[in-house]
């Protein structure tokens, strides 16, 4: 019972973790592929790489819309724009005039590495044999550091021109950093020349020092001054620079990664990033564990004081001016299954499920909608479920290559099959797929950009889309703009399937009914049935019979490229806030099958590729909003895409959890939350008191085998004491007969 009662505490973590200034967190998925800022871009990654590195620029963690800030940069800088003979233009100069865009960021002075091996001189001249069994950088006995300066974000720079590891914005940039395609060319041809004669199996490789090699279009011309030179004009620049893919990257620390033994032993930037973020690296168990400890050497940093009104009646900013981080250290543990995963977050011992994952709150949501006690459990316990439709988009589109319902290639065949694309858009009701399926929860679509761009009308009067709504003869304004709207009626969507030529979704020749192809990736579930069904039935609305085409991401990713896919559904997630990131969709040289391009539906209308161009090349303002309301007129007169919806941007904190505001755009959350210790180690005891009563009935059974056998025992000994006691009765009678 002693041994029972000892084990009675079910928490998954070492003794004492309540008490700490520790956030636990968990990861779902394997441990995160790349964590060496040239190459990381999957969303797991996030939460490491925005905590370790600091790019030159990041955003406003309260404040919607986004507002761009300086992190190690001193300020937010305007660029400087040249004309064809090197003069200088206005700032409100055409883009047609600009033929040279120049970047002078000053960086801040005193920001300093975290302590790492790489920065110790002795350690840059290592071998296998020296290296020893040395597998963490915490293995080394001395830790050093140096300044953050200028010619480490140019050296970053650089590095996207490598082949050793994957780079995947290197297109992006070569397009517009002056040289850096030529720079490319250049580092192939260098790199063959220093790895000739090496075993190309061989992980070891030598040290491509891009010190080595100047790049025409950055450049550090004094310490603490970053120099970035760009082809013509070109605004959404400064979203760059606020990912990781431009944070700084020390030399030494390339160098120490690069030598002998290095790979062999898990010693590499994907895996031990250097930075001069709030937080380092100091445990990395793949699949397992990763354990982020406050970066001592940070630079002084606080938590903003401004934000939204809700910000500041819901308590957010009441750490106003604080130094940050907060929290001490952060530990991730794998949980593979979700059910395990959210029994640990409602015991407390979670104090967030994913921090990355901007859809826990919209699950529990659910749950707590289905069940009245899982309700009152978050209410008692004060779990928050905060949400915001956030810069991201799910949409049904057509592959416009198609010739049943693309573009066609006869005047009268684009009529008809726009008809038809119109009357699908009417008769896929997305209000009712929303209440029906509540973990998609978000707003309809009514168009490509949600609320929180410039350029956007969504949740206005302005923002209807005529094609697929109208407003209702409403006598006053509500405060709600979309109580005004209403989904055209279905007769409206009857009459252009007669315009596109299927009169009750039935060919007028052969009698049959149109049959069209959903192209979907999924894995086969009950959920997922519910969703096609669903989807069957919008189909069959129109008279059109819908069929169903499931395959795994693989197979989907190679019949989209091969232009075989007909009806599909798909996603987006903004890299930067800007309407530009999400036309970019649409224009017509980015299509899937073409160019392999984000343009999965191979839209392609001139006039919207020749306004993209202008829209590439303007700020925001009058001119950018009235080129921005053009080409969505003409997406939803061409209906590319059946405009679905926004999904809620929600995560999950408990109470003692401060400062969690769920976001698609920020990545650097970690520095910003607040844990309240004592509340967490009242609350953990509180909800997870051992349950003692099964030990009674053990106890009494553990007490009744015990007289049962004290029982036997004794009755065993008497039989052994009679049976003696006869045997000596019967020697004595012997003996005495022998007498």
């Amino acid at each position: 019972m002693a041994s029972l009662l000892g084990g009675c505490d079910n928490s998954p973590h070492e003794d004492g973790a309540a008490a700490s200034n520790t956030l636990y967190t968990a990861f779902s998925e394997r441990s995160p592929r790349h964590l060496d800022p040239t190459a990381s871009y999957y969303n797991n990654e996030t939460p490491f790489t925005y905590s370790i590195y600091e790019p030159l620029y990041g955003y406003h963690y309260l404040k919607r819309p986004y507002e761009l800030v300086p992190k190690a940069a001193e300020a937010v800088v305007a660029p400087r724009y040249l004309g064809a003979k090197g003069e200088v233009l206005p700032e409100d100069a055409p883009g047609e005039q600009v033929v040279e865009s120049v970047y002078d960021i000053r960086i801040r002075p005193g920001v300093r590495y975290q302590p790492h091996p790489a920065f110790v001189p002795r350690y840059q001249h290592l071998d296998a044999q020296s290296l020893g069994e040395r597998r963490s950088p915490w293995d080394f006995e001395e830790q050093g550091s140096r300044e953050l300066v200028a010619e480490d974000f140019v050296y970053a720079l650089k590095r996207h021109a490598t082949t050793r590891i994957t780079a995947p914005v290197f297109g992006v940039f070569s397009e517009y950093v002056i040289g850096l395609k030529a720079y490319g060319e250049l580092i192939r041809q260098q790199d063959k020349v220093l790895r000739a004669g090496l075993d190309p199996a061989s992980p070891d490789k030598p040290f491509l020092d891009f010190r080595r090699w100047p790049l025409e279009g950055v450049s550090a011309p004094e310490k603490y001054l970053l120099r970035i030179r760009l082809h013509g004009k070109y605004p959404q620049w400064k979203y760059w620079m606020a990912m990781t893919f431009l944070a700084p990257v020390p030399w030494e620390a390339d160098a120490f990664y690069n030598q002998p033994g290095m790979a062999a032993r898990g010693l590499s930037l994907d895996r031990w990033p250097v930075g001069t973020g709030p937080y380092m690296m100091v445990e990395s168990v793949q699949d397992r564990r990763h354990v982020l400890k406050r970066n001592p050497n940070y630079h002084p940093d606080t938590y903003p004081c401004e934000g939204t009104p809700e910000d500041r009646t819901s308590g957010m900013l009441d750490d106003c001016g604080k130094s940050v981080p907060f929290i001490d250290s952060v530990v991730f543990k794998i949980e593979k299954e979700a059910v395990p995963l959210k029994a640990k977050f409602r015991q407390g011992y979670l104090d967030v499920p994913e921090v990355e994952r901007p859809d826990y709150g919209v699950a529990f949501a659910v749950e707590k909608d289905d069940s009245p006690e899982v309700a009152r459990e978050f209410e008692e316990r004060g779990i928050r479920l905060p949400r915001f439709v956030d810069l991201s988009s799910h949409y049904l589109g057509f592959n416009m290559s198609d010739p049943v319902v693309g573009q066609g290639s006869t005047p009268a065949q684009q009529a008809s099959n726009r008809a038809l694309r119109q009357a699908i858009a009417i008769a896929i009701d997305w209000e009712e797929y929303l209440r029906i399926f509540p973990k998609a929860a978000g707003e309809p679509a009514m168009g490509p950009l949600p609320a929180g761009l410039f350029g956007s009308h969504h949740g206005t009067p302005e923002g209807l889309n005529p094609i697929t709504h109208r407003l209702k003869n409403a006598p006053s304004h509500p405060n709600n703009p979309n109580d005004l709207i209403e989904r055209r009626p279905i007769e409206d969507a009857q009459a252009l399937m007669v315009q596109a030529g299927y009169p009750e979704g039935r060919d007028p020749h052969t009698g049959k009914p149109l049959v069209l192809n959903y192209d979907y990736s999924a894995q086969p579930s009950p959920e997922r049935k519910a969703e096609f069904d669903w989807m069957i039935r919008q189909f069959a609305k129109l008279g059109i019979q819908l069929d169903i085409r499931a395959t795994d991401n693989n197979q989907f990713q190679d019949k989209v490229r091969r232009g075989q896919h007909q009806i599909f559904v798909s996603g987006w997630l903004a890299d930067y806030p800007d309407a530009e990131n999400f036309l970019f969709l649409l224009y017509g040289p980015n299509g899937k099958t073409a160019s392999d391009g984000e343009n999965t539906a191979n839209y392609a209308n001139p006039a919207f590729d020749k306004l993209y161009q202008q829209l590439k090349l303007l700020d925001d303002g009058p001119a950018k909003q009235a080129v921005i309301d053009q080409m969505v007129a003409l997406v939803r007169e061409d209906a590319p895409w059946v405009w679905g919806t926004f999904p809620y941007a929600s995560s999950a904190f408990h109470a003692w959890v401060k400062n969690g505001k769920p976001a698609i755009m920020i990545r650097d959350m970690l520095r910003y939350y607040r844990l309240d210790t004592v509340d967490r180690v009242t609350k953990q005891r509180a909800w997870n008191q051992p349950v003692l009563w099964p030990l009674l009935p053990l106890a009494a059974c553990v007490a009744v085998l015990v007289g049962l056998g004290r029982r036997a025992w004794r009755q065993r000994e008497r039989a052994v004491a009679l049976r003696r006691g006869s045997a000596a009765d019967r020697a004595t009678d012997a003996m005495k007969e022998g007498a």
